[in-house]
This record gives C-alpha cells, structure tokens and sequence, in this order.
C-alpha cells in the first residue's frame, strides 16, 4: 500500500496479479460486496442489525480507559485476550513511530504493546496489508479494525479456512469514514509545524474525547479539541467508499464499540464510556470473561433505538444508501453488492425527495452529471 498525492493509501500495483489472485480479491474486497455475520439465535434489528448484548462498557483498567479512545474497550479486549492466552497476537493499527501523523498496521504480542498503539486514526489505516502475514504464523489471533476490513475478513473466510480457525476474536469500532491524510496536513499547518518534527500526533484519548495534540521532538506543542477538529464538516475528506458504506456499524464482527454521546457528539470532557453491540455467541463469551476477570466494567443496557441517538448520523446513512447506491449506477458507476444488510428496506423510510436528493447528488459527485440529465429527474 502506498500513499498517494491526495492523501490516500492505495495498492502500489493492480496489474500483477494472477488470474486466481484477482478472484479472491473480488470475492473478498469491501468495494465490491459487504456482507454481515448474521447469528441466527440473535435478534435482527432494522438498523443495527444481528445483534445479542448493547451495553454501556468501559476498561476496568482505569488508565487504558483514560489513554485509549472514549472509554478503552477494544483496547481492554485486545489487552485480556492476550493476558488469557486466547491469542497469540492482536493485529491492529497504531500510530508510527518515525512518522508519527501516518498510521502502521502492528502485531502485538504483548499488553504492553497493543496500549503502546490504542486511540483513534483518524487518516488512512490499511490493517489487512499484514493479514496474509497472519495468516501464515498459523497462530490464533485478533483484529482490531474498521467494519470494512472486517466485512473483507469474514469473506475471505469463505475462500480461505485458515480465517476461521486463527482468527478467533474480530473487534470493529463503529466508523465515522476514513479521512484521507488531508485532513491531518490541514492541522499540521495550522500548527505552524513540519511532519519531519513531529513526536506526537494523538487524534484523541487522555480524556474522553480528549483534545488532539501535536508535539515535535524540541518540544513545541499544539491542542485542539474535537469539537474544534471536526467543526467544519467540509474539511473531512473523507474516502469516496465511506460516503458509500453500507455497513459502517460493524455487522461482521463479534464485537463492535460505539462512542454514546447523545446527539452524536461530545459537549465536554467525561470519564470514558463505549456502547457496545455484540454479534456473536463467541463475541457474548468474550465479554463475559473480560468482565469476569475485571478487564471490562459493564454499565447500563442500551436499547437499539437509544444507539440511534447516540448515532444519528449512522441512521440517517443507513436510510440514504440504498439511493445512492441508484446514482451511483446512474453514473455509469459499479454499486457495492450488499449481503444481509437491510439496504433496500432501509431506503423506503426516506420520501420522494429526500430519495432523490440522495441519488442525484450521487450520480452528480461520481459522474459529474447535471440532475436534469439523470433518469427521474424532477419526477
């Protein structure tokens, strides 16, 4: 994977594959089919999909939870599945060291080492560029990653039995989109510094949310809050395929782990408290040993509709994808196949104009057409 001009990661080639290579890719890619782990025994909610626990959750740890991002779940999951020798590695994501506003997919085979690497990313992260690396220790393992990575995990579990059988755990956060690096360069000048001096770029955590912080190696240092970093919506940048997702809840995990602000964003600083939503029997044992063993502090329930309040702007993507999906094939532009993930449904909830408000704006962004040109204009 290399980063591009624009700030994006992307596959240094795509014409050397072999004609079996490129199958599997397909079959696998998020930007081609998503599909969710449905559990049959679970209920199935319109929004949030197959689902047993939703739970307010933090570490019990009180400094993971102070260091890692909202309340420190996922990295008080990935820290007791190795303590409990369950796995043998977590793969994830951490900031890198000698590049320190760029993101590096890690291993760790320590607690010590998966602390080393919580908090948010919020830029290009390519966790599945050392799967096949993970694959091939023949070791029991975890993933921390995005719902997309996932949805790729689980598929290519059906090509490759090695998925199934080592990677044991599949932890998602719940996803806002991915920025591209612009959106990092844009607070690197505002802070007057050059990337070959940072030490620290840290997105949030020391704090719920907790503010963002550059530091370089002589010392300077610059913070923002959250609130101030994500003001201005049109300064996201985000990836053109998480404008499209049609799982950004994590529907292919066995757990995912929420920020629950009401509204759906912060008003202040708070201890640190995840939502979680559990999507497997192995995802149920999981949380069940964390909490026993005090790794993880449970609080109250949640109800899916209260995860929509907490969430709002994940609903409202929810109910515009299946029109977007529509301008996307107006556009001349290959739709994400979806697998068990309401789609269709979904967008009956929106009306006639918000539906085609959604499509257009699709078709306009990826095409470039004008609305009056597209099929069903001004219907």
């Amino acid at each position: 994977m290399t980063m591009t001009a624009k700030g994006s990661l992307r596959p240094s080639t795509t014409n050397d594959f072999t004609e079996e290579e490129a199958a599997l890719l397909e079959a696998a890619c998020p930007g081609i089919v998503a599909e969710a782990r449905v559990d049959p025994t679970f209920t199935t909610d319109p929004i949030w999909g197959a689902h047993g626990t939703m739970t307010h959750a933090w570490a019990g740890d009180p400094d993971i939870r102070f260091r890692a991002a909202t309340g420190g779940v996922l990295t008080a999951l990935g820290i007791h599945l190795l303590r409990t020798d369950t796995v043998d590695f977590v793969l994830h994501v951490g900031a890198d060291p000698n590049r320190p506003m760029r993101t590096r997919t890690v291993l760790s085979e320590t607690p010590e080492s998966v602390l080393d690497n919580t908090g948010s990313r919020y830029g290009p992260t390519s966790p599945l560029d050392r799967l096949h690396e993970a694959l091939d220790r023949g070791q029991r393992f975890a993933v921390i990653a995005k719902p997309c990575d996932l949805g790729a995990v689980h598929r290519l579990a059906a090509r490759d039995p090695r998925v199934d059988q080592l990677c044991v755990a599949r932890l998602a956060m719940v996803c806002g989109g991915q920025s591209k690096l612009s959106k990092s360069r844009l607070l690197l000048e505002e802070s007057g510094f050059s990337e070959d001096r940072l030490r620290t770029f840290r997105y949030r955590g020391y704090g719920n949310p907790g503010p963002t912080v550059l530091e370089t190696t002589d010392g300077d240092r610059f913070s923002t809050t959250y609130q101030e970093l994500w003001a201005d919506e049109s300064s996201w940048d985000l990836e053109t395929r998480c404008k499209l997702c049609p799982d950004a809840l994590g529907e292919a995990a066995d757990i995912a782990s929420a920020d629950v602000w009401p509204g759906g964003g912060p008003t202040g600083e708070d201890e640190g408290f995840n939502g979680i939503v559990v999507r497997s029997v192995r995802g149920e044992a999981l949380v069940s040993a964390a909490l026993e063993s005090g790794d993880l502090i449970r609080g109250e329930p949640i109800t899916a509709r209260e995860f929509d309040h907490f969430q709002p702007h994940q609903v409202r993507k929810k109910h515009a994808v299946k029109w977007r999906f529509l301008g996307m094939s107006d556009a001349g532009v290959r739709p994400i196949e979806t697998i068990n993930l309401r789609v269709d449904d979904l967008g009956q909830n929106l009306n006639h104009a918000q539906a085609e408000s959604q499509r257009h704006g699709t078709a306009v962004r990826l095409g470039g057409a004008e609305p009056k040109d597209l099929p069903g204009a001004g219907g």
